[in-house]
């Protein structure tokens, strides 16, 4: 049986993509319940700062780092500089992530394909990989949250190479899960946050599907906190996701087709996408 945890209070907390969007909800939240230390990373040093310096309340140490984490040296430096610097982690937010809108033959190898490969997937195995050790051996309880997304269980249009990325994170980190569970390491906990669109500016332009509004970051972050203390194995929001797998799954290929097309709009929800214009180097 894992150990449960009713707050991150007294607890070390980090969280990527930090600066701005839900990873700063996130870090509010952990400030909120009275967390030791809050370690943001995110390459964007400027919104880094001044989040640091917002958010910060007493009794809790922000602890900011500007990390490109899709180079695995910085990873790693980055890593060793929380554990000399902080202490090891009690929970992992995985939550930077990328997106590129287009059709996949229009996809440069590197700013497109590589990029969101690297950030999306790579890092959070990186990342997970150099705290998890120590979440291990040490015998309180923790948690690690991997932000996917619902393009990892269907397929979407002009969103190839970010589906496929969020395809490999749900296997990846669902395969983790049950392998600190089958090793008897129960008080570490994996939740894999399966979400639609948020209305965070990443996804500016897309349309939401039919049955699946746009949501919130208040109230995902709310909803994917809970669970992650919980120790829920995925949490996938809003109900429609669940159904839409459902039905991609049981139903013929070419009938699942025209539901996604004609009835779902899944397939041209991102027709219109415009998205934020990036931050520096993504």
């Amino acid at each position: 049986m894992g150990v449960g945890m009713q707050s991150v209070e007294g607890k070390i907390v980090l969280i990527t993509g930090a600066a701005m969007g839900m990873g700063r909800l996130y870090a509010e939240r952990a400030i909120a319940e009275g967390a030791k230390s809050v370690v943001l990373w995110d390459l964007d040093g400027p919104g880094l700062a001044a989040t640091r310096d917002e958010i910060g309340r007493p009794g809790t140490q922000i602890h900011a780092y500007v990390v490109d984490v899709a180079s695995l040296s910085d990873i790693t430096t980055a890593a060793a500089r929380v554990r000399s610097e902080v202490g090891d982690p009690d929970v992992v937010i995985n939550n930077a992530g990328i997106v590129r809108s287009k059709l996949f033959w229009e996809h440069d190898h590197t700013r497109d394909i590589a990029a969101v490969m690297d950030i999306n997937v790579l890092a959070l195995m990186h990342i997970t990989r150099e705290f998890l050790p120590a979440m291990i051996a040490n015998p309180g309880p923790a948690r690690i949250l991997n932000v996917a997304s619902a393009s990892g269980m269907l397929s979407v249009p002009r969103m190839s190479v970010y589906a496929a990325s969020k395809w490999a994170v749900i296997g990846w980190s669902d395969s983790v899960r049950l392998e600190l569970l089958r090793a008897g390491h129960g008080h570490v906990r994996v939740t894999t946050l399966i979400p639609s669109y948020i209305t965070t500016g990443m996804f500016a332009g897309a349309r939401a599907p039919l049955l699946t509004p746009l949501m919130e970051p208040e109230d995902v972050v709310d909803r994917a906190w809970r669970a992650m203390k919980r120790g829920k194995a995925r949490l996938m929001m809003p109900w429609s996701v669940w159904l839409s797998g459902a039905l991609r799954g049981v139903l013929p290929q070419p009938l699942w087709d025209v539901l996604a097309d004609r009835v779902f709009r899944v397939y041209s929800s991102m027709d219109h996408f415009t998205g934020r214009r990036p931050r520096p180097g993504a």
